[in-house]
């Protein structure tokens, strides 16, 4: 199987303005780990290149990767990058949450 998971164009201007200032990085790495206040939290990294085994999305000429284990929480996400009063991030809108937090980067399943 394999997840469907995107990025907005917003996503995709940010983290071409972010690979820009760090050279030798390729992508952003997006997984899914356990913790935060809703059992499981999103993680932002910057990586050098994909694994074998990565998903990879791209998006205007940048990638985003996803390893397999996180795939499966974020099957039919869309990966967007807000800019409000409350600050810039990078926001998930992922179907498989029956809840998260106030801050949005931990939930639970």
């Amino acid at each position: 199987m394999t997840a469907t998971i995107t990025l907005t164009e917003a996503a995709a201007s940010r983290i071409r303005d972010i690979l820009a200032r760090e050279p030798g990085k390729a992508a952003l790495r997006i997984a899914v780990n356990g913790g935060g206040c809703s059992g499981f939290q999103y993680d932002f990294q910057l990586a050098d290149a994909a694994a074998d085994d990565d998903l990879v999305i791209e998006r205007a000429g940048v990638k985003a990767l996803v390893d397999p284990v996180s795939q499966e929480f974020l099957d039919g996400a869309e990966i967007d990058f807000v800019d409000d009063l409350m600050g810039q991030s990078f926001r998930i809108r992922n179907p498989n949450a029956t809840s998260s937090c106030g801050c949005g980067t931990s939930f639970s399943i």
